[in-house]
């Protein structure tokens, strides 16, 4: 904390039995939070790509293994998720599909079995007219959906792509 306190004067503010980052600091994880939060309520509003920008690169200390961390990381991790299905469905509806496309792709990055952005994502080829691309990424997902679980694509999401197949 010396250290910290010499290299960065008035990071650190010392309340006596509580020790916090100075007011003036910007914690990427409240800019986040506060942008899943606005979504949730509120839709989507203002620059997409700026938004989906700062939902992929939200990392929680990566390489931190204690408890505590694990745990807000999953809430992160599922906070993102929700905000990438809400940009996708909301593009998607406003037929933009470039970012419903990247929505849904970031989504899977985070949960290759997310089946709300795999149907996301063969909505946006399908408007696109790239039905090869959502047949691939169907059977991309059934694949790894049988591998991982030994489990078959839901009804619904064979319904998506029951007219390209």
């Amino acid at each position: 904390m010396h250290l910290v306190s010499r290299h960065v004067p008035g990071l650190l503010v010392n309340g006596g039995s509580e020790l916090s980052l100075s007011e003036s600091v910007e914690v990427d994880l409240h800019r986040v939070r506060s942008c899943v939060r606005e979504l949730s309520q509120n839709g989507l509003n203002g620059n997409v790509a700026s938004t989906l920008d700062l939902l992929r690169d939200a990392e929680l200390l990566p390489g931190w293994y204690d408890d505590w961390v694990l745990f807000e990381q999953s809430r992160l991790r599922q906070d993102r998720l929700h905000a990438f299905h809400i940009i996708g469905r909301e593009s998607l509806a406003r037929r933009d599909y470039e970012s419903a496309l990247e929505a849904s792709e970031a989504a899977l990055q985070l949960e290759p079995l997310y089946e709300s952005a795999v149907g996301l994502l063969i909505q946006a080829q399908k408007q696109q007219g790239n039905n090869a691309a959502a047949a691939r990424a169907f059977e991309e997902y059934r694949a790894k959906l049988n591998e991982d679980m030994g489990l078959a694509p839901s009804e619904g999401i064979r319904r998506l792509v029951a007219d390209v197949l």
